[in-house]
């Protein structure tokens, strides 16, 4: 059966973040945008300043904890909690190691203009590369790390500082793939950083590989319910209670904060100021998500844009055509840092490809179903 793709955006049915569609065919994420567009966030920030009182301590604490990776909706959120609110926070970073120069830039200088206590937490090089290595081989995800360290470090250091507030941007699965709806107010759970911000995996399933110990992991434990109930740690994510537009988040901090783009382009989006925190997110690992699931990184940002209003389907749809297949030339990076082909690279690659959407053909070759074909 052909593959099946949304009739308002460019997702395709075999989605790496689940999708449902309705009668006309249009997705679940398209459909949680327009039930986002029709909120009155004027009443949902009375919300947000009630909620953030409860937490607002007298000076003996930090006020919240924000994990930041220095992009611009790092920049965004915090701009809300520091100069709207007038909480002081403290900036926690996960950093894996693979910041483009520009990233690095914008993730300093959050702690000189927002006035804030920033800790950046960097894991040993030989674990990060053995990581590297394993997250690719057992999952086809080479940056397995970084999401177990952006949805851990955080919580371990809510504990560690005992701050029961993080505040978080937006839930990616729901703004993308509409999830849940806008009406739930959904928090930060375990089981959304084990069963899909991990992919299933935690830090024990990767002791003994690759010469892994459980002290090369001890940032990656997090914290058992007793110490979540001792501190009474709870996370919000604030794209529930302010408007939410990442385009207009980055022109914002531009103006404001002199945060950067990158100034080259990237080989497989349009997009330059999105995961600037990451070399290989734009790049080989997104190459993945086309080697499993048949898309990419700009089928992702066209979802976006097109929800907007900033872009046509049709454009949309050229823009997946033109970026979506690339391999791009950071894979020469990744192979050197961790010491692998490109022949081993492609053959275990291969291997994770969805059958739903990928077939042989007579001669060998990949082939799926395009977007441009069905349309």
């Amino acid at each position: 059966m052909a593959m099946r793709y949304c009739t308002r955006c460019v997702y395709p049915a075999a989605a790496a973040a689940p999708l449902a569609f309705d009668e006309n065919g249009v997705c679940s994420g398209c459909r949680a945008h327009v039930q986002r567009q029709k909120i009155d966030f004027s009443k949902r920030r009375p919300q947000l300043e009630e909620l953030l009182s409860q937490y607002k301590t007298n000076g003996s604490n930090y006020d919240c904890i924000i994990p930041v990776s220095g992009g611009k909706d790092s920049y965004y959120q915090t701009h809300v909690i520091v100069k709207e609110m007038g909480l002081k926070p403290l900036l926690v970073t996960y950093h894996g190691n693979n910041y483009l120069p520009v990233g690095e830039r914008n993730l300093f200088r959050m702690r000189e203009v927002f006035d804030c206590d920033h800790v950046i937490f960097r894991p040993s090089v030989k674990a990060l590369l053995a990581l590297n290595r394993v997250g690719f081989r057992k999952m086809g995800d080479m940056n397995w790390h970084a999401h177990c360290g952006i949805f851990t470090y955080p919580v371990r250091a809510a504990y560690h500082f005992r701050v029961p507030l993080l505040i978080w941007g937006e839930h990616g699965y729901t703004d993308l793939a509409g999830m849940f709806s806008m009406n739930d107010y959904i928090e930060m759970t375990a089981k959304f950083r084990l069963e899909h911000a991990q992919r299933g995996f935690d830090w024990h399933d990767m002791v003994g590989q690759e010469g892994l110990v459980e002290k090369d992991l001890l940032w990656a434990k997090y914290p058992t319910d007793d110490e979540i109930d001792d501190v009474g740690i709870r996370g919000i994510y604030i794209f529930n209670y302010v408007p939410w537009e990442a385009n207009d988040h980055a022109e914002l901090v531009k103006k404001l904060y002199g945060w950067e783009e990158s100034p080259e382009p990237f080989d497989r989006t349009y997009r330059r100021i999105s995961n600037l925190d990451d070399m290989h997110e734009n790049g080989i690992h997104d190459y993945m998500k086309f080697v499993k699931f048949g898309y990419g990184r700009a089928t992702d940002h066209a979802c976006k844009d097109i929800r907007a209003g900033l872009m046509t389907r049709d454009q949309g749809i050229e823009m997946v055509r033109k970026y979506d297949h690339i391999k791009p030339r950071d894979l020469y990076r990744w192979l050197d840092y961790v010491g692998m082909s490109e022949k081993e690279f492609d053959e275990t690659a291969d291997t994770f490809r969805d059958p739903r959407v990928w077939r042989r053909t007579a001669d060998g070759k990949w082939e799926k179903d395009n977007i441009w074909d069905a349309r």
